[in-house]
């Protein structure tokens, strides 16, 4: 929105054309979008704690989270405001990236609401249904694969890419509509069941979208793509705006939920956040890097179908509780240890993610 100022005042003075660049409006998304955080925040707190809108704790999990019940929840509300904001005000509104990313991001943080807001509001412990929540989610990301396979404009946008291998790009024809649903869903959920402990979810979340960001600025760069040997993609550099606009507002979300957390981000958040890496990981074709980068998402996701196959095929479990962090706390490690190593974990898988641009 902003762009389309500074395009009118350049026309008084040549100074306003920093804005047209990229890592300058990157900057100002992170942070316009923490500090929108650091002002919605308190607010919505009090907000949240005054209609008692806390957490409701599974009877069933350890002994240790007994005492959060009660907390503030839906706080990723915050999150997506500051997000949507932000982008809105340093992105060009003209690239058609943003939007299609905004939108998932927006749709999702919408069916996560309804599921919190009849948990938590409603006092339905039900919530949305799984089958109602998967049916939303699979229509928005059904939506986004088949707009973005219509509208794509050159043939890299639809092919498979593999990382370590030097222009191996593989086209995919309509099974690019097929990855892409299973990735924005999967994705999804996939944060959903990381997002247990307190900033477990949200800071891997930020490296992840750190990572995905500087393929976005690479790809979207055709001297720097062609060097890395990575697709050019044009117009994906814009992403780097909404990735920007995300870390702040997830630095600005972590400032609270941190432990001993002051908010929950419910699955306004989780979904919403799941649902963003998807689609940023299908619009800079680095696919198997999403997999690589958020392996904690991978190995938590993983966790739970493990023990639920176990224990139908077999009767018998096979971590003491799943998701994998709630088995590290009943095995005795103590939440904020938990908590910094998948961090670190992370860290180290988003370094191996980047480390691809030039094992090539």
């Amino acid at each position: 929105m902003l762009l389309y100022l500074a395009d009118y005042l350049m026309s008084f003075d040549s100074g306003f054309r920093v804005f047209h660049y990229l890592t300058f409006r990157a900057i100002l998304g992170v942070l316009t979008s923490l500090i929108f955080s650091f002002i919605i925040g308190p607010v919505m707190i009090r907000k949240l704690r005054g209609n008692k809108i806390g957490q409701s704790i599974r009877e069933l999990g350890p002994q240790s989270h007994y005492e959060k019940a009660g907390t503030p929840t839906m706080g990723g509300a915050m999150i997506l405001v500051a997000i949507a904001a932000s982008t809105l005000l340093w992105a060009d509104l003209s690239n058609r990236y943003i939007w299609v990313i905004l939108l998932v991001t927006l749709g999702y943080g919408v069916i996560g609401f309804i599921d919190d807001y009849r948990k938590v509001v409603k006092r339905n412990s039900d919530g949305l249904s799984a089958k109602a929540k998967y049916l939303w989610q699979s229509i928005i990301g059904l939506a986004a694969a088949l707009f973005l396979y219509n509208t794509a404009t050159v043939p890299a946008e639809t092919q498979f890419i593999l990382p370590f291998f030097k222009g191996v790009m593989l086209d995919m024809g309509w099974m690019y509509i097929v990855l892409t649903y299973f990735v924005i869903v999967g994705t999804s959920n996939a944060v959903n069941l990381t997002d247990g402990l307190d900033g477990l979810a949200i800071m891997p979340t930020v490296m992840v979208a750190s990572g995905l960001g500087v393929f976005a600025y690479l790809s979207g760069h055709i001297e720097f793509s062609q060097y890395l040997a990575i697709p050019y993609l044009p117009n994906s550099g814009e992403l780097l705006v909404f990735c920007a606009a995300l870390i702040g507002a997830g630095l600005g979300f972590l400032w609270f939920n941190t432990y001993p957390a002051m908010v929950f981000m419910g699955d306004v958040g989780a979904l919403a956040l799941g649902g963003a890496l998807g689609v940023l990981a299908v619009l800079v074709r680095q696919e198997i890097v999403l997999m690589i980068m958020g392996g904690v998402f991978v190995m938590e996701t993983l966790s739970v179908i493990i023990q639920v196959a176990s224990f139908k095929l077999t009767g018998k479990r096979v971590f003491r509780m799943a998701p994998i962090h709630h088995h590290f706390e009943l095995k005795g490690w103590p939440e904020p240890r938990v908590i910094v190593r998948f961090w670190i974990i992370t860290v180290i898988l988003v370094l191996i993610g980047l480390a691809t641009l030039k094992l090539r």
